[in-house]
């Protein structure tokens, strides 16, 4: 069993920045892709940005191109979300997850709260 050890979320203000980070506990095919989903009060969990070893080809939900990038450090199992002009919107709890490939998730962090306030 892989574990996901996510770090970094916090309260910012508006157009701040945070980087959150997740660190899987080994490396399987299993973790191939890796990234974050977050979950909004009274929204549905969303998929906001992923990379896949071999090739590091990357997926960004729309409303974070061009703020939001991740990276990955294969040598420690690890993968990064540098956030930047934070809005409000934004506010989630944030998910870090591995899988096969992006639709085929099979490990979940524990969350991590990110608050943007106006």
């Amino acid at each position: 069993q892989v574990q996901l050890v996510e770090s970094g979320g916090g309260s910012v203000q508006a157009g701040g920045s945070l980087r959150l980070s997740c660190a899987a506990s080994a490396y399987t095919y299993r973790t191939n892709c890796m990234g974050w989903f977050r979950q909004a009060p009274g929204k549905e969990r969303e998929g906001v940005a992923s990379i896949c070893t071999g090739g590091g080809s990357t997926y960004y939900t729309d409303s974070v191109k061009g703020r939001f990038t991740i990276s990955q450090d294969n040598a420690k199992n690890t993968v990064y979300l540098h956030m930047d002009s934070l809005k409000p919107e934004d506010t989630a709890i944030y998910y870090c997850a591995a899988g096969r490939s992006w639709t085929r998730i099979y490990y979940w962090g524990q969350g991590t709260q990110v608050t943007v306030s106006s």
